[in-house]
């Protein structure tokens, strides 16, 4: 039996999830509630239970988002210091040095780029120096 259009574009446009959202959440506790024995309710300490670990997963993730963003930041904030400095950096090629000419986060993560022209990681810095003093 092959599937009608209908059939097809309903299944093919449900994408399975890596994780449970609130709404996701509130359908199945309206599900638990309307599906449950008169005769036996839910007990309001399972409920609230329920509830309270909801919260506390939601604001964890929050948190962790949250500190996922500051350590960019913090990172970003660290890189832009060396500005101006020597750095060596450890590289699958060697050591490298050079003076920090600019900062780059366009990749997501600080890249350092030095006076040689290149990019480098800032999580492979290994030494950092004083500019060297310009010969007059």
């Amino acid at each position: 039996m092959t599937p009608t259009n209908a059939q097809t574009s309903d299944t093919s446009s449900r994408v399975p999830q890596k994780s449970l959202g609130q709404a996701d959440f509130l359908k199945l506790l309206t599900v638990q509630l309307a599906q449950q024995d008169p005769s036996s309710p839910m007990d309001n300490g399972a409920f609230m239970g329920q509830m309270a670990q909801f919260s506390t997963l939601q604001q964890n993730s929050q948190l962790v988002t949250d500190f996922s963003a500051f350590q960019k930041t913090q990172d970003f904030a660290a890189a832009s210091s060396l500005l101006g400095t020597q750095v060596t950096l450890t590289t699958s090629n060697g050591d490298v040095s050079g003076t920090v000419s600019a900062v780059d986060a366009s990749s997501g993560s600080p890249q350092l780029l030095l006076n040689d022209g290149n990019l480098y990681p800032y999580s492979s810095v290994t030494r950092v120096a004083p500019a060297p003093k310009n010969a007059s």
